[in-house]
């Protein structure tokens, strides 16, 4: 019997831009990077792209990651806490746009999947619109779940 190589996989992560979901998403790429034949881009706003310092900071992540920056359409991390309402509405409304932009340029090969945080739920739109499937992950502890699902 012969081994079988994985098939290549290119995930297109999208993590909410606050940090509890970047490091929460950054953990789960760690362990699907460390898979035979996964590569991973990971997609940012240009503010959140500097303040991981990527990909230099983060050596632990691997050679199949990559970051990629969309422009900063959202408010600034360090004032968002004053006005957290404008703060989801622009990420609701305004990253779609950069993103498809972002996706038509990306270097080979085309993504398999999207890999989104619950909370940038126009992600799945995008990947209907692409014929890529979206997978979502939610990255809030068992104890707020519980909070919300009651």
């Amino acid at each position: 019997m012969g081994s079988t190589a994985a098939a290549p996989c290119h995930l297109v992560v999208v993590p909410y831009p606050g940090r509890g979901h970047v490091n929460a998403m950054l953990n789960l790429c760690r362990l699907l990077a460390a898979r035979d034949g996964v590569t991973i881009t990971i997609i940012v706003t240009e503010e959140w792209l500097s303040l991981l310092g990527a990909p230099a900071a983060l050596p632990d992540l691997g050679l199949r990651v990559r970051f990629e920056a969309i422009p900063n359409v959202i408010p600034s991390e360090h004032g968002r806490a004053n006005d957290m309402v404008g703060f989801m509405e622009a990420v609701y409304t305004k990253m779609a746009s950069p993103f498809e932009r972002l996706l038509d340029r990306l270097a080979p090969p085309a993504p398999t999947a999207i890999l989104a945080d619950m909370f940038v739920p126009w992600t799945v739109g995008v990947g209907e619109r692409r014929g890529v499937p979206v997978c979502i992950m939610c990255p809030i502890s068992a104890t707020m779940f519980a909070v919300q699902y009651n």
